[in-house]
């Protein structure tokens, strides 16, 4: 076996014991809240259940068993494949979350792909411009677009392009403006850092001795850019950028409750005010493994890069 392949199985290892101890963190952190999710639940005259269905229910989700026991059974689930079943619903978790998960990965994806372009753009157009013809102006704009929050952007953008200018309407799910207009509010603030460490990047590169020789020999800002730049800021640009995925994951959470969307965050949303614990587990474990696992293409990239990280994983 090269020295490669054991030190990507041992990034693979990593993961996967990182999805378990997020899965035991959010077990234990749901199971301390006060209050039984299912029993105070169906002691509501409402749902007319009796103390002894009550019971049933209680031994059906394993809930009269000691925590540690109930965690137990969790593991042996999850390694087999179950989520388990919702308290709320009694519907299986997997087939909760599946529900909603092509329209959160469709929006993260899209704000991904937009807030990448931005800050491009950005970074691009700083490096360029000189300051007192706008460059200045793009560099200020990582720092007020970090400042401004998910909801925030959500309502101005609502407000503006929905109720002013009627360019789309919430209620229809199915237009490409339902999709834009989300992902622009989450791909905005998402952006900024990414543009902020390029920028920074591109300035540490720039003032390298190798740029200098080469500007001296009369080389383009064009050419200096792609030839000689991108490939010492792509790292660092790289690895913010895997950061920022789990910030999309979780902005899409609240983006979605903005702009009244079906997806990963409304079955969150409701998993939250119902104590569902099944459902926030998984949901979390499903954000760490797509989190975990961008991280882990990141990794294995890094030496394809850069040879000098190449020789330090094959020594």
């Amino acid at each position: 076996m090269s020295h490669t392949t054991r030190y990507a199985l041992s990034r693979i290892g990593q993961a996967l014991l990182t999805v378990f101890l997020v899965y035991i963190v959010v077990f234990v952190i749901v199971t301390l809240l006060p209050g039984d999710p299912v029993s105070g639940r169906l002691s509501n005259p409402e749902y007319g259940y009796t103390a002894d269905e009550i019971s049933e229910m209680l031994v059906y989700f394993n809930l009269d068993r000691p925590a540690w026991e109930q965690l137990w059974v969790a593991l042996e689930r999850l390694l087999h494949g179950d989520l388990g079943l919702s308290y709320a619903s009694n519907l299986p978790v997997s087939t909760l979350l599946w529900s909603g998960v092509p329209s959160t990965l469709q929006l993260a994806g899209t704000a991904f792909v937009i807030a990448i372009v931005f800050a491009a753009a950005v970074a691009v157009g700083a490096f360029f411009l000189p300051t007192r013809f706008g460059g200045g102006v793009l560099r200020a704009f990582p720092s007020l677009f970090l400042s401004l929050p998910n909801f925030l952007i959500g309502l101005v953008v609502i407000n503006v392009f929905s109720f002013q200018l009627g360019l789309f309407v919430l209620s229809d799910f199915r237009s490409v403006d339902s999709l834009i207009y989300p992902a622009v509010t989450l791909a905005i603030p998402a952006s900024a850092p990414i543009a902020q460490v390029f920028i920074s990047a591109l300035d540490t590169a720039r003032s390298e001795q190798y740029a200098t020789v080469a500007v001296s020999k009369g080389i383009g800002k064009f050419e200096l850019l792609t030839r000689h730049l991108l490939p010492n800021a792509a790292l660092p640009t790289l690895t913010i950028t895997a950061i920022i995925v789990g910030d999309l994951l979780g902005g899409s959470i609240i983006t979605e409750a903005i702009f009244g969307r079906n997806g990963v965050g409304s079955v969150v949303e409701k998993a939250v005010g119902e104590q569902d614990v099944p459902v926030l587990q998984a949901a979390v474990v499903l954000a760490a493994v797509l989190f975990l696992a961008i991280n882990l293409v990141v990794d294995l990239v890094y030496p394809v890069l850069d040879p000098r990280l190449r020789r330090t994983v094959t020594a």
